[in-house]
């Protein structure tokens, strides 16, 4: 990703208006390669610093997402908790085209002095790393130990001093060249193509940097150095016209948009080299354009990894049950010829005079052809068990008879039940697509487990999941429902999971609550707490957006919403979480609109 020393700058400079001057009021290790700072103080608003050290999403800025703290914290984040908290922000520093920060802090020690530590964030790819130092460059600890061998590697180990990586070797700085040593070195070396020209002699740009620099010279990204008859002349102008804008501290946050919503590439310059294949749209800061670009995907993603354990799961469960419910059905098909069995015991009964033992098939009379009359004259033949007596024959036809009659009973109750159960499935699944944190999906494990479809060890813990998450380890934190207040001010709450629907209508919710849920379709319970008044049209209408984003309609169109008081909800007995049925219901379209249930939402 195109997150480049000069970026960095661009960052590091919007930092240092909003950071320097406040102190750490927390310390947390959501992911092992994420660290959040929430800071406060000073004569700035409170904000959270994420550092990301992971390879491929190595940064730095402020955030406004929401992290759940895993239930033990790493012992790293205990340590920056012990250093750092209270500690207030002095100063930023960034080595000259180097991906790499220093923040500086004056943090009181165990005696309540301060004394002045050092963060230094390492943004280099696979060897990212977040390493706390001292005034005089020891390292107290560090994300990722380094060295400890005889390899040349440069070792990075609590009580070491600190040493910065060696820079590239062979790459200039980009806003130190001069225009001679520019047409001294393209003059000399031309077989690449420019982008790649200029990737493998400067350092601090990115592959997108150099591209556009080829583009905008050229308007091709991959001509050759060797083929411009203008000896570089367009690429040099193009090349000192950002280093300019870069020394001057121009920097401006633009963001590539692939298809109108998916964030394919951002820079600290406006992009125009994609043309009509992405939109170029400029953000209000580097942060916000950061945060959305990599946290929100990056949250996905993990949730997404973490769901797919139980959703593979809930989804083998569900394949097994249908696979059953429709053999069940077949069954059902069959059973419905049962009478044919009867008529084949009383053809038999009507015949045993005529029958012998031995006998194979019987063709007689079909006293329940056509009319019925005797003289139809038309025959069946029916097969018999030459083992057996006529009188025997008569009776296992008989016996299968009444076992197909009794088999229709159990089989429709069966396939009811099956059914339910296929629809609850289903109802998980849509959870798990629409989980948003790991807690969520540590709930409908949970409520997996409750209902049988997760096992326990004997230990407590769920299995399949993550050592020290399970009940064994105490007390498990319940998530909220979301909540959401209305644009007139009502409070609307939305079920995360089937059981906290089910807390939620049932429990929490007052009998004259409006309860809402998509028509037919798989969702979550909304409730809008309008305390035994009607709600307000707007109030109901964007409970309704709620309820229509939160299920799985969410990236369809317009969506039935059916509405009632809670008392008209009722829960069947035996029926599975979630399942419950209502009356004096009313339905109102909606359409789930993401931008207004992020508007409305106040627990992020």
């Amino acid at each position: 990703m195109p997150l480049d020393a000069i970026c960095l700058t661009a960052v590091k400079l919007e930092l240092e208006e909003r950071i320097v001057g406040q102190k750490i009021d927390k310390v947390q290790q959501p992911e092992r390669d994420i660290v959040v700072l929430s800071l406060r103080g000073g004569d700035r608003p409170p904000c959270k610093l994420l550092i990301s050290a992971g390879s491929g999403d190595m940064r730095a800025h402020l955030t406004e997402h929401r992290f759940d703290n895993p239930d033990s914290p790493p012992m790293f984040c205990m340590l920056l908790r012990k250093h750092l908290t209270g500690a207030r922000i002095t100063g930023i520093r960034q080595p000259p085209a180097e991906r790499i920060l220093e923040i500086t802090l004056d943090a009181p020690d165990a005696m309540g002095v301060l004394c002045v530590k050092r963060l230094i964030l390492e943004l280099i790819g696979r060897l990212s790393n977040i390493i706390l130092a001292d005034g005089d460059g020891l390292i107290v600890d560090c994300l990722r130990r380094v060295g400890g061998d005889l390899t040349d590697k440069r070792a990075i180990l609590p009580g070491l001093l600190y040493r910065p990586p060696t820079a590239q070797q062979g790459k200039l700085d980009p806003l130190k060249v001069t225009p001679c040593e520019w047409r001294e070195l393209f003059d000399t070396t031309r077989s690449l193509t420019c982008d790649r020209w200029l990737l493998d002699h400067f350092r601090a740009l990115s592959p997108l940097i150099c591209r556009e620099l080829s583009w905008r010279a050229y308007g091709e990204v991959d001509i050759r150095a060797d083929a411009v008859r203008d000896g570089g002349e367009a690429l040099g102008r193009e090349f000192f016209a950002l280093m300019g804008a870069a020394a001057s501290e121009n920097y401006e946050a633009w963001v590539m948009m692939a298809g109108g919503c998916a964030p394919r590439d951002f820079s600290y310059t406006r992009i125009m080299q994609y043309e009509g294949a992405a939109d170029a749209i400029q953000a209000e800061s580097f942060s916000e354009m950061l945060d959305d670009f990599y946290t929100r995907a990056q949250q996905l993603k993990r949730i997404r990894q973490r769901a797919s354990a139980t959703g593979k799961t809930v989804k083998t469960a569900r394949g097994r049950i249908a696979r059953k419910l429709a053999a069940q059905q077949a069954e059902l098909v069959i059973t419905a010829d049962r009478d044919y069995l009867r008529e084949c015991g009383d053809i038999i009964t009507a015949n045993l005079h005529l029958m012998k033992k031995g006998q194979h098939i019987l063709a007689a009379q079909d006293f329940y052809a056509g009319d019925g009359t005797a003289g139809d004259g038309t025959v069946r033949e029916i097969a018999l068990d030459p083992r057996s007596t006529p009188q025997q024959n008569a009776a296992k036809y008989y016996k299968d008879y009444n076992k197909a009659k009794n088999a229709e009973k159990s089989l429709t109750e069966q396939i009811r039940l099956g059914e339910s159960e296929l629809e609850y499935l289903d109802s998980v699944i849509e959870e798990i697509a629409l989980a948003e944190n790991e807690r969520d999906i540590i709930e409908i494990r949970r409520e997996l487990v409750e209902t049988g479809y997760i096992r326990e060890d004997r230990k407590g813990q769920v299995k399949g999941q993550v050592k020290g998450k399970g009940k064994g380890k105490g007390k498990q934190a319940v998530s909220a429902p979301m909540m959401f207040k209305s644009s007139t001010g009502l409070q609307i709450l939305t079920g995360r999971s089937n059981t906290q629907n089910d807390k939620l209508t049932l429990k929490t919710a007052l009998k004259s609550d409006v309860w809402l849920h998509t028509q037919k379709i798989h969702g979550s319970h909304v409730i809008i707490s309008c305390g035994g008044n009607p709600p307000d049209e707007q109030s109901l209408l964007e409970a309704a957006a709620i309820a229509a984003y939160y299920s799985a309609a969410r990236s369809g169109g317009k969506v039935p919403v059916d509405y009632t008081q809670v008392k008209y909800v009722k829960k069947p007995a035996g029926a599975r979480p979630g399942m419950v049925i209502y009356t004096n219901h009313k339905t109102l379209i909606a359409s789930p609109d993401e931008v207004l249930v992020s508007r409305l939402r106040i627990d992020k």
